[in-house]
């Protein structure tokens, strides 16, 4: 499949996982230190990789590797988790607990803090050993929540904000307040969003860490707002904080993929307005959150969270096409009019984009190539197998969510 890897003009498949970084490459902060270098090698996945069921799919989403095990080890508190009901937080629970007890561990707790309406989804993770938590972060007391020395932050609120931007700037910004003034002394690492960047080029490599910011519309506007909130605590009280803009995770049930293969298995043309994006496996964007704890520091860390693909929308619904059988799948370059059919629209020059090289130095490339993604992908939907009815919608250029 043609992609862009970071800081590169030819088109290749995501690499093995890279070498342990050297220090030169490593945040100048005592805790960083501490933090279990990226592994040498580590398994990929592939297409005989494929879980076939959701049973299977939540099980590989929460398999820890040797290197989240080692930093899991190290932590010095109860876990809480924040937002545990979410689409990432039930996996992110298990792999948190899994992981924990692979390291000997079982003295730390995981708490999944949610309000929990779904009551089977609590039982499960009850059932792992994750101790469920029924609360509203907006309107509970924070001092009711459990204590923790470290933080995963998962809330909130994209969806719906164009209509009700208050409710936004509430949960996105304000919320994370009450949270830093809860758990001044613990680790936060909480998830921000690629969002916080304008649109760039998509002959560029994306938009790194040390870039300016440009959030467009409300929603990215008020996930800034928590970050310059989680922020101000940091600069004010030295409470430690880990920032993930994360990119678009992949579980198979959503996520963009999802959205484009979709369309291509319905008959229906995918617009590549938006031409470009970038996806991640969401075990490994679930696995670096909890190892980016050991990062979390008074000066913030600040992390592009993605995979190593700038991948082509277009390219994308040709490769769906071929999986399932269309006869206008044809190729990405060579459009004839019996292959217009697939797709509208024509690419603009510019995208959401992130730069992730610092995250891939820093703890490996995911284990899940974008190809593999692919074929699973159509492999699911072909399959009948259930999906969230949540699109992404990634293609939303002027930031109304």
């Amino acid at each position: 499949m043609t992609t862009h890897m970071p800081h590169t003009s030819t088109s290749t498949p995501a690499p093995a996982p890279a070498p342990a970084p050297t220090s030169s490459t490593t945040p100048a902060t005592a805790t960083a230190a501490t933090a279990t270098p990226a592994p040498a090698s580590a398994g990929i996945l592939g297409a005989a990789d494929f879980p076939g069921g959701e049973r299977q799919l939540e099980d590989l989403l929460a398999t820890p590797s040797p290197a989240l095990v080692a930093d899991l080890a190290r932590l010095d508190g109860d876990l809480v988790v924040l937002g545990a009901g979410g689409k990432m937080g039930p996996s992110m629970c298990r792999l948190a607990r899994r992981a924990l007890d692979a390291a000997g561990r079982g003295d730390l707790a995981v708490h999944a803090v949610s309000r929990w309406s779904d009551r089977a989804a609590a039982d499960a993770l009850a059932a792992e050993g994750v101790r469920p938590v029924a609360f509203d972060l907006l309107d509970g007391d924070p001092a009711e929540l459990p204590d923790a020395g470290n933080v995963i932050f998962m809330v909130g609120a994209k969806f719906g904000s164009a209509g009700n931007p208050a409710h936004a700037w509430a949960v996105n910004a304000a919320l994370p307040d009450r949270i830093a003034r809860r758990y001044r002394d613990a680790r936060i690492a909480a998830f921000s969003t690629g969002n916080v960047y304008p649109l760039v080029d998509t002959a560029s490599a994306g938009s790194a860490e040390t870039d300016p910011v440009g959030p467009v519309g409300e929603y990215a506007m008020s996930c800034l707002g928590r970050e310059r909130v989680l922020g101000h605590h940091a600069a004010e009280h030295g409470t430690r904080v880990a920032l993930l803009r994360l990119n678009y995770a992949i579980d198979l049930r959503y996520g963009v993929l999802a959205d484009i293969a979709s369309t291509v298995h319905a008959g229906e043309p995918v617009d590549v307005t938006t031409g470009h994006a970038n996806v991640v496996w969401q075990g490994y964007a679930n696995e670096v959150a909890l190892r980016a704890l050991l990062h979390a520091d008074a000066d913030v860390f600040t992390l592009n969270l993605t995979g190593p693909e700038t991948a082509s929308v277009r390219r994308l619904a040709h490769l769906f096409a071929e999986e399932f059988g269309r006869p206008d799948a044809g190729r990405a370059g060579e459009v004839d009019a019996e292959q217009a059919s697939l797709t509208t629209g024509q690419e603009s020059g510019t995208a959401l984009l992130s730069d992730a090289s610092r995250c891939h130095a820093l703890f490996g490339y995911p284990p899940v190539p974008l190809r593999t993604l692919v074929g699973w992908q159509a492999e699911w939907i072909r399959r009948g197998l259930p999906l969230s009815g949540r699109p992404t919608k990634f293609h939303v250029r002027d930031g109304r969510f």
